[in-house]
């Protein structure tokens, strides 16, 4: 008999994929948000014929479903607990944190005297300082950086402080450097800035590209994770896209950079083929980066197809004593009003070869539960916020 229920926990993470309004959502200005459900509306109905065999459309009736009579998988919905909606307050929550202190938005730009000190510390003068979208700004203002030098500074519905940078005019490592000063500069309490994102780009006026050379430059976790307490005990811990850079690191044992959502689903496929004990965690950011805060339902549609078709490399690498668990980290509903995050319910699929599923786990109140859960199963030491539903995958 094995020593854990599971040797190998995949923890995927569809970045924003809610399925409908929080019971808190009018707090939050979201009352109607439905990130799935409208998608199906404006799609004419999803094909996503392997998540509804794990079970989502047993927890979220969607245009397009097919509700099988009974799910493979066991399948529920988490309610976030903590106050927020943005990408670090949802995974740092999965990983048995609670934030009550949301971080900081600009949804003015930033204080000037931030930028004055960021300009006086790199040498760069600062264009833009407004919230924007990463195409949006390199239209308006990229000829204006490659004419005169000057950085892009701008920011989103996220607690971000972006800046952006031709390749050919801030050489990579400069801008790196940048974002290591903004960075310093804002972890002052009167700006708890999240993330500072350094944004490369390429290109000329009208055909501008982003390259793969994003570096993001998070707040270390305010306390241990489930991660911390897995390395710390020997476990493997596996980061694959951006979940490095959202724990700054932390708890991780082995990172994997990812360039889209297909390039993830190639790395997550790497991990199920190599030899370790412990977590693998991906973060699929397409579908919030590229399709959610642009307000691209039709294209958030298809990414999720695409996405429910790689699912079958999935199940036919996952091992008898492995565990998948698929779930979101806030919504973000591509026919909802501005470009913010949602907050929404997100799905809890939970899967695997060896055991009996098709039964529901329930409305779960934070997504710590999913930590606990991780917890639990390798003998860490249990966070302090979830409860696990590991028993209830042994019934």
């Amino acid at each position: 008999m094995d020593k854990y229920s599971f040797n190998r926990v995949f923890l995927v993470v569809m970045d924003s994929v809610g399925i409908g309004e929080a019971p808190d959502a009018k707090a939050f200005d979201d009352e109607g948000a439905d990130t799935l459900g409208h998608i199906g509306e404006e799609m004419n109905g999803l094909k996503l014929p392997n998540l509804d065999l794990l079970g989502l459309s047993h927890i979220k009736e969607y245009r397009g479903g097919s509700k099988p009579e009974k799910a493979l998988g066991f399948y529920g919905k988490m309610a976030e607990a903590s106050v927020g909606k943005d990408t670090m307050t949802g995974h740092w929550e999965i990983m048995g944190l609670h934030i009550d202190q949301p971080f900081r938005t600009f949804p003015n730009g930033f204080p000037v005297e931030l930028l004055r000190e960021l300009e006086t510390r790199t040498g760069r003068k600062i264009i833009g300082n407004k919230p924007a979208s990463g195409t949006e700004i390199l239209d308006e203002l990229g000829e204006e950086h490659v004419n005169s030098g000057a950085i892009i500074v701008y920011t989103s519905a996220d607690s971000v402080l972006q800046i952006a940078a031709h390749e050919e005019v801030v050489p990579i490592e400069e801008l790196y450097d940048i974002c290591k000063v903004a960075r310093e500069l804002t972890l002052d309490e009167k700006y708890m800035v999240g993330r500072v994102i350094a944004r490369p780009f390429l290109g000329s006026s009208g055909a501008w590209k982003r390259t793969t050379n994003r570096h993001d430059y998070a707040l270390k976790p305010f306390s241990r994770t489930v991660m911390n307490e897995l390395k710390d005990s020997g476990f493997d811990s596996i980061a694959i896209g951006k979940i490095s850079d959202i724990y700054d690191g932390e708890g991780i044992t082995k990172s994997l950079r990812t360039t889209s959502n297909m390039d993830g689903m190639d790395k997550l496929n790497e991990s199920l083929e190599m030899d370790f004990t412990g977590l693998s965690f991906l973060n699929l950011v397409d579908f919030d980066a590229v399709f959610g805060h642009r307000r691209d339902p039709l294209g958030y549609g298809k990414a999720l197809e695409e996405f429910d078709v790689r699912l079958e490399e999935v199940f036919e690498r996952l091992q008898e004593n492995d565990l998948l668990i698929i779930t979101a980290d806030h919504g973000n509903d591509p026919t909802f009003k501005g470009t913010d995050h949602t907050r929404e319910y997100v799905p809890l699929l939970v899967y695997s070869k060896k055991m009996v599923g098709g039964k529901s786990i329930g409305i779960r109140k934070t997504f710590a539960d999913v930590g606990a859960t991780i917890a639990e199963n390798f003998g860490v030491t249990l966070p302090k916020h979830g409860t696990s539903f590991l028993a209830e995958l042994n019934k």
